[in-house]
């Protein structure tokens, strides 16, 4: 009997470790396993709605869809709000003027050239890098130091709005600085490129596009943060209805001077690169890189006008000073988020941005406008989805 009771406590005790065993690891391997809620990692494509004439940014059907676009520099600054023609672009490109703090704009004109497009300021090059990839006709009002040395080595077909008459000025109101008026209207745009007998076709070879998702397939919300410095930082309200990112600027709804209509990009894309001041002290020569002094007169150098530190670079890949030309990139579209790469290859000054998924093909974007911002690493980008 006494061994009989041995041999059942034994069993029992097995029967108890692998039970326990089975919770304790299973529960183990739960909570590690990582779920991708974006179709395991993979861009969910549903067939293109828009076939034939349609903008090779935007993928929309329009009577300018081979027209070449027109990049035209605006601030970010609090007094220059709201801006002039952000509703209309078929593609905005946002990122850091200055390392960590004050943020640009270049909005990007092909279906429609609004009927006012404001404020317009400098020029950098960072921006002109990208509106070269892009075949544009880049539109600015004076530009730093670097960037007017390339300008004068004919990079970019270009205005700047300081010479000539196309350019005009807002009077001067209320929080708007003198900086804050300058724009420039559709007629004066089409004029100076028609007096600049710049090419008209455009050569740019595009981004692939999906259709939107069915309204059954959409989730119910979402909101992405992107923060920049505020008052800089912006976020993005996902709408299910038009299935487009409602845009709030500072804790304000984002919406264009020229109409009044709320900013709402159908896709938003977040890069993420390296950023640093240009300074007299880097060895860019030594890095295989353009050297941005080497036009710059010495007051402007190391005398007492000195402007090392004063403007910014961007790791993006631009043919002169970048020795990175790829890094992350998230995707909202849909009502989902995908992560990514993005890559511009710096070999070639007129190379396109290109974004890939997770797999590594080329991203497919919903018919509409393409807001892109670039943030640099330490500062904080946050989807949170509602289902």
């Amino acid at each position: 009997m006494e061994r009989t009771q041995k041999i059942i406590i034994v069993v029992i005790a097995i029967i108890l470790l692998a039970v326990g065993g089975f919770f304790f690891f299973g529960k183990e391997k739960t909570a590690v396993k990582k779920i991708d809620l974006s179709n395991d990692g993979k861009s969910q494509s549903y067939p293109i709605a828009n076939e034939g004439p349609v903008s090779p940014i935007s993928g929309l059907s329009c009577e300018n869809w081979n027209k070449r676009p027109v990049a035209v520099m605006q601030p970010a600054d609090v007094q220059a709000r709201p801006a002039a023609g952000f509703s209309e672009a078929d593609m905005v490109i946002e990122m850091p003027a200055f390392t960590g703090s004050v943020t640009r704009l270049m909005g990007v004109y092909i279906c429609n050239i609004p009927k006012e497009i404001g404020a317009i300021r400098s020029s950098r090059h960072d921006y002109m890098a990208l509106a070269k990839g892009l075949d544009a006709i880049y539109i600015h009002w004076g530009g730093s130091h670097f960037a007017l040395d390339l300008l004068k080595k004919k990079f970019i077909d270009n205005h700047d709005c300081m010479t000539g008459s196309y350019c005009e000025r807002w009077p001067v109101t209320g929080k708007m600085r003198l900086e804050d008026t300058g724009h420039i209207k559709k007629e004066k745009v089409e004029a100076m490129i028609s007096d600049s007998k710049y090419r008209t076709e455009n050569k740019f070879s595009g981004y692939a596009h999906q259709g939107e998702a069915p309204m059954e397939e959409r989730p119910n919300g979402g909101n992405l943060r992107v923060a920049f410095k505020k008052p800089y930082d912006a976020e993005y309200n996902y709408d299910k209805e038009t299935n487009s990112y409602l845009r709030v600027w500072a804790e304000s709804n984002d919406t264009d001077r020229n109409n009044d209509k709320r900013v709402a990009p159908k896709n938003v894309v977040v890069m993420f690169a390296q950023s640093e001041q240009i300074t007299n002290t880097q060895d860019y020569k030594g890095k295989g890189l353009m050297d941005p002094w080497a036009e710059v007169e010495e007051i402007k150098n190391t005398g007492a006008e000195s402007i090392s530190g004063r403007y910014n670079n961007m790791q993006i890949g631009d043919p002169w000073y970048d020795h990175i030309d790829s890094g992350e990139a998230h995707y909202y579209m849909n009502g989902k988020e995908q992560v990514g790469t993005w890559k511009k290859d710096r070999t070639k000054d007129d190379s396109k941005l290109m974004f890939y998924d997770q797999s590594g093909q080329e991203v497919k974007f919903v018919p509409g406008q393409i807001w892109v911002d670039i943030l640099e690493p330490g500062q904080s980008l946050r989807w949170t989805p509602v289902n």
